[in-house]
């Protein structure tokens, strides 16, 4: 299908408003917290201010919309995942913090389900779980050490476990499965119902969301701010970053995080036969161990979705409506899901779509707070925000709050990002990186052989493996 005949924004925004509902302020503002930006991040740190504090006042500034970023564009996959691997995590704080973080990721997959029930969201989360599938032998020896590895820092066969190619094939109809890796704790949701959903649930809690208000400074107890009302300041003992991708307009920001754009696809919906074809029987999250990132679920209404993340990376860290559909890029996602779907030759494709996220120069997300400030932050997911995020605002309340939990003493708190080189390096090297994944999988695909092309990149990332 032509790429200009498909819709160009998120399958997700059909279900919600695709646009500001919320006026900017009137004036300035002041509360006990001030948080800028209203994605996934944001509005949990909102939401647990106020139960462990109901009588803080809190204000969210969002210069777009709710849900306007990753969080309203991203695959649906809320899992457990850090971006680095559990045992990159292990190799650099031992195997007894790692576990700790493993468990809380997982607590906050069971979290954004309990809080989706408990307010009436209903984002059609599934708890499927999680499918990493092996489309050779080379990557089926992957998923099996991968299992024996993640069995061996403390996971159980209930947590993650290999799936033979009879077992997996019984799961999905995808071409070529050779074996997968399943993990039970994972869900398929509709991230825009989800992230609307929460920002009406805050709202009744008594916080205020501000939209079309872009954050121009923010300062110890001070966010300056412009507005189609003028100019204004926001004052609060505590201003929170939850920016993600878009950190990089904040002045001395710019080489924070940088934005990589991941895009999408979605099917029309399928027929009986074709989702028979598909299978996925409980809408489990699926993948494959290649190089290249891809991610797909099967979503409520009988589509399939894929996404990866092969654009390249913008000079200067740039974003641009443009950048959300690259012809190159979504043509590549239209063959690749006929490759792994067979059955779903000749389905129309209604949207195609995309956006950044937010990419730490070491991959690491961080939660981080300064009592002496009142500045905080937290991002940095590398695209495995869905339920990061939910235990990132869950432990930056606590922190903005003084309190010590688990969640205060895990690896990820009080992290500091070192910044990403200037330009030209950073041009170069990030897509140098992206050149180095794909090549890998064409090579490992010709030869059979684990490519030493994946172990650079690998190591540019800072990934123990």
């Amino acid at each position: 299908m032509p790429l200009d005949q498909a819709k160009t924004s998120p399958l997700w925004w059909e279900e919600v408003p695709a646009g500001r509902t919320r006026t900017p302020p009137p004036a300035d503002v002041a509360a006990d917290v001030v948080i800028v930006g209203a994605g996934f991040t944001g509005l949990w740190t909102a939401y647990y201010l106020k139960h462990l504090e109901p009588t803080l006042s809190v204000v969210v500034l969002e210069r777009e919309h709710v849900g306007f970023g990753a969080s309203g564009r991203n695959g649906g996959w809320c899992h457990p995942e850090y971006p680095l691997g559990l045992a990159t995590l292990a190799h650099r704080h031992g195997r007894e913090s790692a576990m700790a973080f493993q468990r809380a990721a997982m607590n906050a997959v069971h979290e954004v389900g309990r809080v989706s029930d408990e307010e009436g969201i209903d984002c059609h989360f599934e708890m499927g779980g999680r499918l990493l599938l092996a489309r050779s032998e080379l990557q089926a020896a992957r998923a099996r050490e991968d299992v024996a590895e993640q069995h061996a820092l403390g996971l159980t066969a209930e947590d993650v476990r290999y799936l033979s190619a009879d077992e997996a094939r019984r799961l999905t109809g995808m071409s070529g499965v050779q074996g997968a890796s399943f993990m039970a704790c994972a869900a398929a949701l509709q991230p825009a119902l989800l992230v609307n959903g929460l920002a009406a649930a805050v709202e009744r809690l008594g916080v205020t969301i501000y939209e079309g208000v872009e954050a121009t400074a923010l300062m110890a107890g001070t966010v300056t701010f412009e507005s189609a009302r003028g100019s204004g300041t926001a004052t609060a003992g505590s201003v929170l970053r939850a920016t993600e991708g878009y950190t990089r307009d904040l002045p001395g920001e710019r080489r924070t995080l940088i934005p990589l754009y991941s895009l999408m696809i979605a099917t029309e919906p399928l027929d009986e036969a074709r989702l028979a074809a598909v299978g996925l029987p409980h809408r489990e999250v699926f993948a494959d161990y290649g190089h290249m990132v891809i991610y797909g679920q099967r979503t409520a209404d009988g589509r399939v979705t894929l996404g990866g993340r092969g654009a390249p990376y913008h000079f200067g860290s740039g974003i641009q409506a443009d950048f959300d559909a690259d012809e190159v890029v979504h043509a590549h996602l239209d063959r690749l899901l006929v490759e792994l779907f067979p059955d779903l030759f000749g389905v129309r494709i209604s949207h195609r779509w995309g956006g950044p996220l937010g990419v730490p120069r070491d991959w690491r997300p961080s939660v981080s707070y300064d009592t002496a400030s009142g500045l905080g932050f937290a991002g940095g997911y590398v695209g495995d925000g869905v339920a990061l995020s939910n235990l990132a605002g869950r432990t930056l309340a606590e922190l903005t709050l003084g309190r010590e939990t688990g969640r205060t003493g895990l690896p990820w708190v009080q992290h500091r990002w070192r910044d990403w080189e200037p330009e030209p390096l950073r041009y170069l090297g990030v897509n140098a990186g992206l050149w180095l994944t794909r090549s890998a999988d064409r090579a490992e695909a010709r030869t059979g052989r684990p490519s030493v092309r994946a172990k650079i990149g690998n190591w540019i990332r800072g990934k123990r493996g």
